[in-house]
C-alpha cells in the first residue's frame, strides 16, 4: 500500500539528503516524487486497470527523478520560480515517462505530473486524495511519524481508480490462491467410497464426445466458399477460421477418445493424456488444447465456448454472411477487421482508395444483437459486430457515451458496433 511505499522510501532517506536544498520547495517536492512513485507501483497490482502494459519502475527511476529535482532547484532563478513545464516532462516523459510504450498509459502518466506538480501543491488545501497531504516536517522523523498514521488499506480511489477497481484486485488474488491450491492437491486415485478419478473423467469424456460437432470436410467446404465467392477477402478469413477450428475440434476429438481408451487400459496412459486426465478432473482446460485455442475460467466455460464458435462459422458457410459478427468468437479478429477494410478497398477502386490509407471507424448503435435485422446500409458498408464488453466504464445508452461504472458492476456489455472503413 501507500504507506508501506512510503515508509520504504522514508527509511532510505538520511537527514543530510533532506537538508540538502535550503530552497522552501525542496521537501515537499522530495514527498510528491516519493508519493508518485509508491503510485506508480501500486497501479501494477490492478492489472490492466492500472496500466496497459505492466512496467517495471524501480528504485532507480526514483533517485533519478529526486536528483533532477534537486539540480533543478540548485540552478532556479528564485524570481522565477520553479519551471513547473520542465518538471512535468522530465517526470511524465523522461525519467518514468522513458520507461512507457503505451500512449494511454503515458497520457495517465502526464496527468500525474500535471496534477500533482504545480505551484499550488504548495497551497494548505493541497491533497493527492482526500487526507492524504503533504506533511511540513524538518526531519525524516516527523515524516516518518506522519507515513505511520496514514490507512494501512488504500482505496483505489487514491490512485485514481473506481473503487470496482478493487472487488477486481480482490477477485483476481482469491482466483490465483484458488488455483494454486488445487494444484497441490494429491492426485492419487481415492479408496473411499464413490466413483473414482477416472470414472468421473471417463464419463465426461464421453458426454464431450457426443455433444462434440462433427469434423468439417475440406471438398464440402471448399464447395460451399466457391459457392460464396472464394477470393473474397471475407471468405478467405472464414476459410482460415474454419481450418483452425477444425485443427482444435479434431485435437479434442483424439485426446477424448484415446483418454477413454487408456483409462480402459487399451493404450498406454502418455504424460499428455495424464494431464488431460488431471485438468479435467479439476474443471480446468488441458495444456494441450489450451495451446491451440483461447483462455477460458473453466472447462465448462471453454467447451460451450467452442460449440458456440463453431455454430457461427458453420451457419456463416451453409447460410451464407451473416448480418452481424460475434467478433470476440474469432481466433484473429485483427484478420477479420483487415478483410472488411480489403473488401471496402475493393468497392472504391474506382475511386483510387489504398489499403493503407483507408482507416477503421466504428459508432456504437443503439441496437442490442437481438435487434439486428438486416446488415449495415450499402452505401456506408462496413460489418455489425457485438459480444465486446467494457471493463473500468460503464455506457449510457441513451446518449450513446461512457460513463463512470456502476457500484459493484465490473464489466457492461456493449451495444452492437457499427464498424466500417
Amino acid at each position: 500500500g501507500v504507506k508501506a511505499g512510503l515508509k520504504r522510501t522514508y527509511s532510505a532517506v538520511t537527514q543530510d539528503h533532506l537538508e540538502v536544498s535550503n530552497m522552501p520547495q525542496w521537501k515537499p517536492l522530495l514527498y510528491a516524487v516519493a508519493f508518485l512513485h509508491t503510485t506508480v507501483q501500486e497501479r501494477r497490482k490492478f492489472g490492466p486497470l492500472g496500466w496497459n502494459i505492466p512496467y517495471e519502475f524501480n528504485q532507480a527511476d526514483f533517485t533519478a527523478s529526486v536528483q533532477f529535482i534537486q539540480n533543478h532547484l540548485d540552478d532556479m532563478d528564485i524570481k522565477r520560480g520553479v519551471n513547473w513545464s520542465c518538471v512535468c516532462y522530465m517526470l511524465g516523459e523522461v525519467q518514468y515517462g522513458g520507461r512507457v510504450t503505451d500512449d494511454l498509459d503515458k497520457a495517465l502518466l502526464n496527468t500525474y505530473a500535471r496534477v500533482w506538480f504545480g505551484e499550488h501543491m504548495f497551497s494548505e488545501k493541497f491533497c493527492f486524495y482526500k487526507d492524504y497531504v503533504i506533511p511540513k516536517g524538518k526531519t525524516v522523523e516527523d515524516y516518518l511519524q506522519y507515513i505511520e498514521q496514514l490507512p494501512v488499506t488504500d482505496t483505489p480511489e487514491v490512485f485514481g481508480l473506481h473503487p470496482n477497481a478493487d472487488i477486481t484486485y480482490q477477485t483476481n488474488l482469491a482466483n490465483e490462491t484458488l488455483s494454486t491450491i488445487a494444484s497441490i492437491q494429491p492426485k492419487d486415485s481415492s479408496t473411499g467410497e464413490g466413483e473414482t478419478r477416472e470414472a468421473v473423467v471417463w464419463r465426461l469424456a464421453d458426454e464431450m464426445l457426443e455433444k462434440l460437432p462433427p469434423d468439417y470436410k475440406p471438398h464440402e467446404v471448399k464447395a460451399q466458399l466457391q459457392k460464396m465467392g472464394a477470393i473474397q477477402p471475407m471468405n478467405i478469413f472464414l476459410r482460415q477460421e474454419i481450418d483452425r477450428m477444425q485443427h482444435v475440434v479434431s485435437r479434442v476429438r483424439t485426446t477424448l477418445t484415446d483418454l477413454k481408451l487408456a483409462i480402459d487400459g487399451t493404450i498406454i496412459m502418455s504424460e499428455e493424456l495424464q494431464d488431460a486426465l488431471d485438468s479435467m478432473y479439476d474443471a480446468r482446460i488441458p495444456k494441450l488444447w489450451f495451446r491451440i485455442s483461447w483462455e477460458s475460467a473453466t472447462l465448462g466455460f471453454w467447451f460451450t465456448e467452442l460449440l458456440e464458435r463453431n455454430q457461427q462459422f458453420s451457419s456463416w458457410l451453409q447460410d451464407g454472411r451473416p448480418n452481424q459478427f460475434w467478433m470476440t468468437g474469432f481466433f484473429n479478429p485483427q484478420g477479420f477487421l483487415t478483410a472488411m477494410r480489403q473488401e471496402t478497398t475493393r468497392m472504391n477502386l474506382a475511386k483510387g482508395w489504398e489499403l493503407d490509407s483507408v482507416v477503421l471507424h466504428n459508432e456504437v448503435t443503439k441496437m442490442m444483437k437481438e435487434d439486428v435485422a438486416g446488415p449495415p446500409p450499402a452505401d456506408i458498408g462496413g460489418v455489425y459486430i457485438h459480444g465486446l464488453f467494457l471493463e473500468g466504464a460503464g455506457w449510457d445508452r441513451r446518449n450513446s457515451k461512457l460513463v463512470e461504472s456502476a457500484p459493484k458492476v465490473l464489466f457492461t456489455s456493449l451495444p452492437v458496433v457499427h464498424v466500417y472503413a
